[in-house]
C-alpha cells in the first residue's frame, strides 16, 4: 500500500520494522532519484512496462535494489511520479478565463503525454489498477492531484471542476491519444473546451467560488 509517509518522506512501517525514506532535501538524494527517473524512462521506453523490472533499472541506473525500494517501494509509486515529473511545455498559469485555463490545461497534457515512456507509464498503472490494490490507490490519487491543480489554476476566474466534469475534460484526450492514435490538435482541444463549456448550465456538480473578499 502507498503511504502517507512515502510522500512527505517520514517515518514509514513496512512489516512492523521502522525505515526512512529519502529526503528529497538532500542534493545526493535528488541526483540518485533523477537518475533513476532518466533510466526507467529509457527502459520504458524501449522494453515497455514489462521491461521496468527493479532488477533491470537498479542495473541501467547503478544503484542497488534496496534504494529503488526506499525510494518506491511500490513500482505503482515510481509509475506516478514517471507521469507526473519532468513534463514538456511548461506548466499552465492560473487565470481567470476558465476557457482558456482549460485549454492551457489539456495542452499541458497533450505535451506531456508526448513522451513515450510517459505514455507507457500511465498505460500501465491504469491496466494494473483492476487487480493490484496499489496501483489503483496510486491511480486514484494520481486523478485526485491532477483534479485538485487544474481547480487551483481555476480559483482565480471562481470556476471549480467536479470529478464528472473533469472527466469530460480530459476523456476526450486520452481517447484521441491511446485509442484513436491521432493527433490532439489545438483546434480538438478548442472543441472540447467549447462543448464542455455548453454543458456547464444543465452541469449540477459545477461549483461557482464566491468572488474573493478584498482586505
Amino acid at each position: 500500500m502507498i503511504r502517507r509517509c512515502e510522500v512527505y518522506h517520514t517515518a514509514c512501517m513496512i512489516d512492523g520494522m521502522g525505515y526512512r525514506t529519502p529526503d528529497p532535501g538532500n542534493p545526493r538524494v535528488q541526483s540518485t532519484r533523477d537518475r533513476i527517473l532518466a533510466a526507467a524512462r529509457e527502459l520504458l521506453a524501449e522494453t515497455g512496462p514489462a521491461g521496468l523490472t527493479y532488477s533491470l533499472l537498479a542495473d541501467r541506473a547503478g544503484v542497488t535494489r534496496q534504494t529503488l525500494y526506499r525510494h518506491w517501494p511500490a513500482r505503482s509509486g515510481l509509475l506516478v511520479d514517471l507521469i507526473l515529473e519532468g513534463s514538456a511545455g511548461g506548466y499552465p498559469e492560473p487565470g481567470t478565463d476558465p476557457a482558456v485555463v482549460a485549454a492551457e490545461w489539456l495542452a499541458s497534457l497533450r505535451a506531456g503525454l508526448s513522451d513515450p515512456a510517459r505514455r507507457a507509464a500511465v498505460l500501465a498503472v491504469t491496466a494494473q489498477a483492476g487487480a493490484d490494490p496499489d496501483s489503483a490507490q496510486a491511480l486514484a490519487q494520481l486523478m485526485a492531484d491532477r483534479l485538485a491543480a487544474l481547480n487551483d489554476l481555476l480559483k482565480p476566474s471562481g470556476v471549480q471542476v467536479s470529478p464528472e466534469e473533469y472527466t469530460f475534460l480530459y476523456g476526450p484526450v486520452l481517447a484521441r491519444v491511446f485509442f484513436e492514435r491521432a493527433d490532439v490538435t489545438d483546434d480538438f482541444i478548442a472543441s472540447v473546451v467549447d462543448r464542455w463549456l455548453a454543458a456547464r448550465p444543465a452541469a449540477s456538480q459545477v461549483t461557482r467560488l464566491p468572488p474573493p473578499v478584498a482586505l
